[in-house]
């Protein structure tokens, strides 16, 4: 047996996972012991959920493991139904959209799933007491109603074309979840849902534990057991992996480029949406300054950061789209121009200091910029980007914090952040980069306001006409590179090592979010043990 590492030149064009494997170990402290059996897999992962309700946003982006959305994705990003028996039926309009749902299915308690879940589901994430960071995309929506018991109709204020990939957010269960507080209820951390695994253990700051569903109206799946081992910091997680605590990982390039000589292991890379990106807050008196925004998107070398940081997995990024993606607009790469960013800087007045560092009316070309800590990727990308600041004689100074530490400081500080939803480019370019998002959770951090920005995507989400939004979504990246509000760095491809008893892995193109439903273990629900 020899190490083997498998890219996917594109998970676009693959099929669905087919596992043919061997015993796993089973989830750390269960008690059960290493090789629990071909029934388990445990996996270690960056992050944890907040919630797992689908009422507070948890799962939006489909493959959630304990609920199903009205329609799911395939392995080619192709929508499919999942709790719907096909895909919706479109009005000439474009407002009206009719699903015809799946009789018979139940939740994991054995209750029955009607239309009156999808109502209530939909109708909770849109009501004004629902704490819901993401009810901004349903924005579309006016009303939502049962038609009997296996009919939901959708009427929007306006076409929006991408609105059936936000019918990939799962349904809740009424019964359950309407008996306790949305906000801060029992449903947050004892899900039901109508999915292939339950949740049987949620131990914070630790793991998740799940066991398969046996009323999931798919099949009960075959992997009975699956364990999501929640190590925030990178090399602790490469360490637990080698030492056989994980049957798999997800590792930033540099980490599992060792496992590449492991004849134990593989390496397997997915192509994702998720890019890595610098925040330059309009609240702070150096980076609201458009000369120094201009300056460090020149400044920044993209090339170099995708071949040390992320060992060429990866490409540069220029904005909230990837290069390959059908909508990006060709001509906005931005070159590695230093000499031009000095150029910008000395015309904005911004003068080099005794210590090379460039002054204006007294105040130093100086920030802070914050990533988590334990995330080694986001570290290495600030740090790459402080010293490329440097050499344009801008001091950034890198920090690391928890969530609850960064997240107040960002209305002047900057963040290197991370986000990528591959479905629609309405999903990435309007919470990132609109105006209204100003404020509203994680979106805008960098309160970003441009006019032209704002009305294109506007034209872009309430139109059906893929030329008019393609045009529209053109005009929006011009205007960014114009007028930067951010520095994006890079696309990462995420990065997995797995013990090398599993066969036949693949992936979807991945969002950001790659923690239970990303990965490898996307439909885990389909894995077949070796007979």
């Amino acid at each position: 047996m020899t190490a083997r590492t498998v890219r996917t030149a594109t998970a676009m064009a693959l099929a669905a996972v087919v596992l043919a494997g061997a015993p796993a170990c089973s989830a750390p402290g269960d008690g059960d012991g290493p090789g629990g059996g071909t029934d388990s897999l445990t996996v270690g992962v960056a992050q944890e959920p907040e919630t797992l309700s689908p009422l507070l946003g948890y799962g939006k982006e489909g493959n959630s493991k304990i609920f199903d959305g009205l329609l799911t994705h395939d392995a080619k990003m192709h929508l499919r139904p999942a709790l719907a028996t096909r895909l919706p039926k479109v009005s000439k309009d474009g407002r009206t959209y009719t699903y015809e749902l799946r009789k018979g299915v139940t939740f994991s308690n054995g209750k029955p799933f009607t239309a009156e879940d999808v109502v209530y589901t939909y109708e909770t994430i849109l009501d004004k007491k629902t704490n819901n960071a993401s009810k901004g995309e349903l924005d579309a929506v006016e009303s939502v109603r049962a038609q009997g018991r296996h009919r939901v109709v959708f009427r929007l204020k306006y076409p929006y074309a991408a609105f059936a990939e936000r019918t990939v957010l799962p349904i809740a269960s009424k019964a359950v979840a309407s008996r306790t507080d949305v906000n801060t209820g029992s449903y947050n951390t004892k899900p039901v849902g109508t999915g292939p695994y339950m949740l049987t253990s949620w131990r914070k700051g630790e793991k998740l534990s799940f066991k398969a569903n046996p009323h999931y109206w798919g099949g009960k799946p075959k992997v009975e057991r699956f364990t999501v081992a929640v190590i925030e910091d990178d090399d602790v997680r490469a360490t637990r992996l080698r030492s056989g605590d994980l049957d798999g990982a997800i590792l930033p390039p540099n980490l599992a480029k060792a496992y590449e000589e492991d004849e134990e292991k593989r390496t397997f890379s997915a192509k994702t949406a998720d890019y890595r990106a610098v925040t330059l807050p309009s609240g702070n008196p150096v980076t609201k300054d458009k000369a120094v925004r201009r300056a460090l998107d020149l400044a920044v070398d993209r090339k170099a950061l995708v071949k040390s940081v992320l060992n060429g997995a990866g490409k540069p990024a220029y904005g909230p789209l990837p290069t390959d993606s059908p909508w990006f607009a060709k001509g906005t790469e931005r070159p590695h121009d230093l000499a031009r960013a000095k150029k910008i800087l000395g015309e904005a007045g911004w003068k080099p200091g005794k210590d090379g560092i460039r002054v204006k009316d007294g105040r130093r070309a100086a920030f802070t910029l914050w990533y988590f800590s334990g995330d080694k990727l986001r570290q290495d990308h600030a740090l790459a980007y402080a010293s490329d600041a440097k050499k344009a004689g801008i001091d950034v100074k890198v920090q690391a914090g928890s969530r609850e530490v960064v997240r107040p400081k960002l209305d002047h500080d900057a963040m290197l952040m991370g986000n990528g939803f591959p479905a629609d480019p309405d999903f990435d370019l309007y919470p990132t980069l609109h105006s209204s998002q100003i404020g509203d959770g994680w979106n805008n951090l960098a309160a970003y306001h441009d006019k032209t920005v704002d009305k294109q995507l506007d034209v872009a989400r309430r139109s059906r006409d893929p030329e008019v939004r393609k045009n529209a979504y053109d005009k929006v990246q011009r205007a960014l590179a114009k007028n930067p509000g951010y520095t994006f760095l890079t696309h990462i491809d995420h990065v997995y090592v797995i013990d090398d008893k599993w066969r036949g892995l693949t992936t979807q193109v991945e969002p950001h979010d790659h923690g239970i439903g990303a990965g490898p273990w996307w439909n885990l629900q389909d894995w077949k043990p070796e007979a």
